[in-house]
């Protein structure tokens, strides 16, 4: 990078942090640490509920998924519009009206402590892993741009956002979230068009969809019902729906967001603002992918986008091999090129045999470059059987460093940073509320005072912190980063929404036997997780039905107790 695109990276931080702590005020009790005064509007709200979910990994690694695979990601978002309104309808008001700092508190008053206990339990695990990989995100951006291990950047980056956390709370969490959103989506604008702006001046934006289209690239809905497929309409509207309600109605991440709402209202505007821009948003962030995608038809791309790994191959014994590799992957790339350049000719002409054979043509050579690829990656795991073979989370960072103009590169860079520390901001807060209220403040040390519950809140946020950087220093082999953060959540998210479901609606059920449902489901649901029997979508319908169908049938196993 520049120096003009450090200053502008410099500037944006050092600006979030400093706005962040000032906004936030002094935190004089545990209820302004982490409800904020439960003071804020709903597109206050809205903002920091997006900003939450919208971490480095969607700015980072959704246009690398749209690059490798295509627009189908975006269906995983077809359930929350429909989670939304229920979330409305139903979580909003019954968590306003108890006043509960987390929304776990809730099921201790439906059902028993150790209920209360093993659902918070399984939020802790679940968002501290996750919260490691938005974390390790960033440190991504750092690392290739000073060409050093992601473990000094990790470290960096993670101290930066304990620091501001621990300083301001929530408030600070939400006060930064909301001009961060509104940088992100100028910056994210900007991309896009500078992308158009790169391409050959016969192509432009139409053919370049139409381009990406004939290459597989925008394949954004599949009616097709695949239990085994990970993305299409079903799973979307179906698995997506129940990891959605579980995520915004029984993660503190977000729950937390929309609890600082100054009344029902307000929060349920926000979460509809949510639902109703998350969408659009995702769409468009995956289009960029394949916007670059036809960029890369046009301009050569690496044949690794990791350059870390491809400097720690070129440094081996392996580097004359990986060399010829390139060679003969440049020779490819221009033959291809010849073929993109044949079938923009043929959409000009609307021939549909020459499209046609065009696109079978460069489909040929797509696969020929892709073949080279894959023997260029078995030269590096030869090198280091460690070696990360998912470069994914490197294609719009490469593109980025490489071709957008001083000044934009630093916001580009900047927007990827500022996403990470709002939703890893806001995991922190949640994580030390959880771990205080339905732990500490519970079970350790009832009855202390608001003071010592102040300090021990910000002992947590420091604690997880350094969690989520040690679980950051191992994502660099998780592979892509966006599928992985939400296979973590499908683990947990279905059996703490079962919980939830019952203690709303199935009044009759009582603590054991919905406590004993959730075990027997937790342990089901990692079985078929790890053993990979059904795409991971499906395992947050899955466990929150078995959790259900559980409880209800031993339930007559535990009959009321009666008073004498």
């Amino acid at each position: 990078m520049s120096l003009t695109d450090w200053i502008v990276l410099g500037v944006t931080l050092l600006t979030i942090v400093i706005y962040g702590v000032w906004k936030s005020g002094a935190n004089t009790n545990i209820d302004q640490f982490l409800m904020g005064n439960r003071s804020l509007r709903w597109y206050h709200v809205g903002l920091s509920v997006m900003a939450t979910q919208a971490s480095a990994i969607t700015f980072l690694s959704a246009p690398g998924q749209a690059y490798s695979d295509g627009m189908r990601f975006v269906q995983f978002y077809l359930g929350l519009p429909l989670a939304m309104i229920v979330l409305c309808v139903t979580f909003v008001p019954i968590f306003h009206k108890l006043k509960v700092y987390t929304a776990y508190e809730f099921l201790e008053n439906r059902f028993d402590l150790k209920t209360r206990a093993l659902t918070s339990f399984l939020f802790l695990i679940q968002r501290g892993l996750s919260t490691g990989i938005t974390i390790y995100a960033p440190s991504i951006i750092l690392s290739t741009i000073l060409n050093i291990n992601t473990v000094y950047t990790t470290l960096f980056i993670g101290c930066l956002v304990i620091f501001y956390t621990v300083y301001g709370g929530t408030k600070a969490v939400s006060y930064t979230q909301l001009l961060q959103m509104s940088i992100i989506f100028l910056g994210m604008f900007f991309a896009g068009a500078m992308v158009v702006h790169l391409l050959p001046d016969n192509v432009g934006f139409v053919k370049a969809i139409k381009l990406g289209g004939k290459l597989g690239r925008m394949n954004v809905i599949d009616w097709k019902f695949d239990p085994s497929n990970r993305y299409n309409v079903w799973s979307g509207l179906i698995g997506g729906f129940f990891l959605q309600l579980s995520y915004f109605g029984t993660d503190q991440s977000q729950v937390g967001r929309y609890l600082t709402g100054s009344s029902v209202g307000q929060s349920r505007m926000g979460l509809i603002m949510n639902g109703l821009l998350k969408i659009p948003m995702q769409f468009l962030i995956l289009l960029i992918g394949v916007l670059v995608f036809a960029f890369y038809q046009f301009n050569r791309p690496p044949m690794f986008f990791n350059q870390y790994e491809v400097k720690q191959v070129k440094a081996s014994s392996y580097a004359g091999q990986y060399n010829k590799l390139e060679d003969q992957y440049t020779a490819v790339f221009a033959a291809r090129k010849n073929k993109a350049d044949a079938l923009v000719r043929a959409l000009d002409g609307n021939d549909k045999i020459q499209i046609n054979q065009a696109q079978q043509d460069l489909k040929v050579a797509d696969k020929q470059a892709a073949d080279i690829r894959k023997e260029a990656i078995g030269i590096m795991k030869k090198n280091n059987a460690k070696a990360n073979e998912d470069d994914t989370n490197y294609v719009f960072l490469n593109f980025v460093t490489h071709y957008l103009p001083r000044g934009l590169i630093g916001l580009l860079v900047a927007i990827i940073f500022l996403a990470s520390m709002g939703s890893t901001a806001s995991a922190l807060n949640s994580l030390a509320s959880t771990s205080v209220v339905d732990i500490y403040k519970r079970i350790i040390n009832p009855g202390a005072t608001d003071k010592n519950y102040l300090y021990a809140s910000r002992l947590a946020t420091i604690f997880w912190g350094l969690v989520c950087i040690g679980m950051a220093l191992y994502a660099s082999k998780v592979g892509n980063l966006l599928e992985y953060v939400n296979q973590l959540g499908s683990y947990v998210y279905g059996t703490i929404l079962g919980v939830f479901v019952v203690a709303f609606y199935l009044k009759r059920i009582r603590g054991n036997a919905v406590f004993i449902a959730a075990v027997i489901t937790e342990l089901t649901i990692c079985l078929l997780g790890v053993f990979g029997l059904v795409a991971y979508l499906w395992l947050n319908a899955i466990g929150c039905i078995m959790v259900i169908v559980i409880a209800v049938g031993i339930n007559p196993l535990f009959p009321e107790k009666r008073l004498n």
